[in-house]
């Protein structure tokens, strides 16, 4: 079954229910930013292989809304068909509430799949059938009529994080969250993301792509909670951990039955950023709800210091897997009787990361971009895309794993071959952007949209921007992007206030160019937020840099550089070596000298 048939029987099931548009996001019934298999209704529906989009369906017409992380990608992969791509943000395309406000006709009807719509999203759009004198159909997914073959819900185990990895016990995070519940008056606490429910009661899942989470919901009381799961994946020993800490696990479907058991007079806390949108009108309506930012989500986004401690060990096995892979690349790669194509190079790479210690898998969807491909912020390969690699151009590979010591985030762009001019003077304004970003000091109270400008100054300057965010919080074995902190001039999504970066906060440092049909370079190391001098102008706060992998000298134009990028480009070659050298071969020691010379 093709797009259009797709299209068509959805277009039959809207015409049963007597629903005039039809929604399709890209998540889960947790607002996770990356989904299993069972939950890729918009791609099984539209073909768009992003993680991130909404496809929009009327009986005339079919839209998909995506980001600037995805405009190349989604044009090619919807050519074709009859969905049209609107470019979230740009000039003359409207919102997906703009849209609906103008297409809806009256008296119409909004139907999405209310547990992968959030809150939010979902009274908004409540709000505009309202306003037609329509309403929405929250209760139906459509799609699941005609998915014939889609894949079940995981069964994978869970796992649990002892001390050394979790660094605090559940009961003392549980006194935490407690104590806020207490502020606010609140009996019970909903919490609904995955990364929140695995740092609180320190467990880990595999249900969820590239993220080690559980398929969970959790309601905290005071002197117990709640957790919604299939305890089949919980091992005897996890449930009998949990039975201390008077956790009562329930199925997994039994969240919605529960929401609707709050008796009145009853107070709950949830995050309206967060909860979804069935979940919301399932709860009575004399229940008095307190609307707030998770508690969670703050208290996770500051690693405490084992688990800081940890990160800097994952750091370093990435390093020394990620420096090997650099030598094969360069020195052996197209030595050996084998095709070089982006695939190939990408299973490589996670083939060194394998060879280290307590490595659980990959972070994120692997970008592997030869030359024009990597122009395409977010490309993936496939076995269609799939190209071969020759000894000339640049290859950008954005790549990360999961340790048991945490989790890793770093993009190298590398160059195979000679390179024109214009490649090498975007690299080196590459690199010299992500320096200025790793050396910046700074006060207390400063946010990423203060800090932005140092990324984005040498391409500013230049008169050229790349269109995502320049960092991005990382979080601790869950979602490699984590809140609530972020590196950006722009105003974050949904409008809430930037957040002040905080002592032990992880944030990426990714600024990049991309030039369509050509090419496409990122540069990207972790930072970790750490106290600098306090005098009498305050606290101050400075960067340590986590990712330790030699960025590319033959792609550099040292011409182009400052004496100061030069020796901070310099000192961190230093590190890299001091740091690496050890644990690689001689062979490979030396080709590493060579690469952390001084310029």
């Amino acid at each position: 079954m093709q797009e259009k048939e797709r299209i068509q029987k959805l277009r039959e099931c809207m015409k049963e229910q007597g629903i005039q548009i039809y929604l399709v996001p890209t998540a889960d019934y947790h607002g996770s930013e990356y989904v299993g298999a069972h939950f890729e209704a918009r791609k099984f529906l539209t073909g768009f292989t992003g993680s991130a989009g909404t496809a929009v369906v009327t009986q005339e017409g079919a839209w998909l809304w995506t980001d600037g992380r995805y405009f190349l990608q989604a044009a090619q992969e919807l050519e074709g068909t009859e969905i049209l791509l609107q470019k979230s943000g740009e000039e003359g395309v409207p919102t997906i509430q703009t849209f609906l406000k103008q297409a809806l006709p009256s008296g119409g009807v909004i139907g999405f799949d209310g547990r992968t719509v959030g809150m939010e999203q979902g009274r908004k759009f409540a709000e505009i059938a309202e306003s037609k004198g329509g309403w929405v159909a929250y209760e139906q997914d459509l799609i699941d009529r005609f998915w014939e073959e889609r894949p079940a819900l995981s069964d994978a185990p869970a796992f649990s994080l002892d001390l050394s990895y979790a660094g605090e016990t559940v009961e003392s995070k549980l006194k935490r969250v407690r104590r806020v519940m207490e502020e606010h008056q609140a009996d019970a606490f909903l919490i609904t993301a995955l990364d929140e429910i695995g740092w609180l009661l320190n467990i880990r899942g595999a249900d969820v792509a590239y993220c080690p989470l559980l398929l969970s919901y959790a309601v905290i009381q005071k002197e117990k909670v709640e957790l919604y799961t299939d305890v089949r994946k919980l091992s005897e020993e996890i449930q009998n951990t949990l039975e201390k800490e008077r956790v009562i696990v329930y199925p997994y479907e039994g969240i919605y039955e529960r929401m609707r058991q709050f008796s009145a007079g009853e107070s709950l806390l949830l995050d309206p950023g967060q909860v979804n949108y069935t979940l919301f009108r399932n709860i009575p309506s004399t229940v008095r709800i307190v609307e707030r930012e998770s508690p969670i989500l703050r208290m996770k986004a500051i690693k405490n210091p084992v688990e800081v401690d940890n990160l800097r060990k994952a750091h370093l096995k990435d390093g020394i897997a990620h420096t090997k892979f650099l030598y094969w690349l360069k020195e052996q790669a197209f030595k050996e009787e084998m095709e070089m194509t982006e695939l190939c190079v990408s299973a490589r790479l996670e083939e060194f990361r394998r060879m280290q210690p307590h490595f659980l898998g990959p972070s994120f969807a692997p970008i592997c971009a030869y030359k024009e491909h990597a122009a395409i912020v977010h490309y993936s390969c496939d076995e269609e895309t799939n190209v071969e690699l020759k000894p000339e151009g640049l290859l950008l590979m954005d790549t990360g794993g999961h340790y048991m010591e945490g989790s890793t985030d770093i993009t190298r762009t590398v160059a195979l071959g000679r390179l024109t001019e214009e490649e090498g003077r975007h690299f080196t304004t590459a690199v010299c952007a992500m320096l200025c970003l790793a050396d910046a000091k700074f006060p207390y109270g400063c946010t990423g949209e203060n800090l932005d400008y140092a990324a984005r100054a040498p391409f500013w300057r230049q008169g050229l921007n790349y269109n995502h965010g320049t960092g991005h919080g990382v979080g601790y074995l869950g979602n490699i992007h984590e809140g609530p902190a972020r590196i950006s001039w722009r105003t974050a999504p949904g409008g809430e206030a930037p957040c002040p970066l905080e002592v032990h906060m992880v944030l990426t440092d990714e600024p990049g160019i991309y030039i369509e049909n050509s090419h496409g370079i990122r540069i990207e190391n972790e930072l970790l937020v750490c106290a600098d001098e306090k005098n009498a102008y305050g606290q101050f706060l400075r960067f340590e840099v986590l990712t330790c992998v030699p960025i590319d000298l033959d792609a550099l134009e040292p011409a182009l550089m400052t004496e100061e990028e030069k020796s901070l480009l310099n000192v961190y070659h230093q590190r890299v070596y001091e740091t690496i050298g050890p644990y690689l071969t001689k062979e490979e020691q030396k080709w590493l000298r060579k690469y952390t010379r001084a310029i």
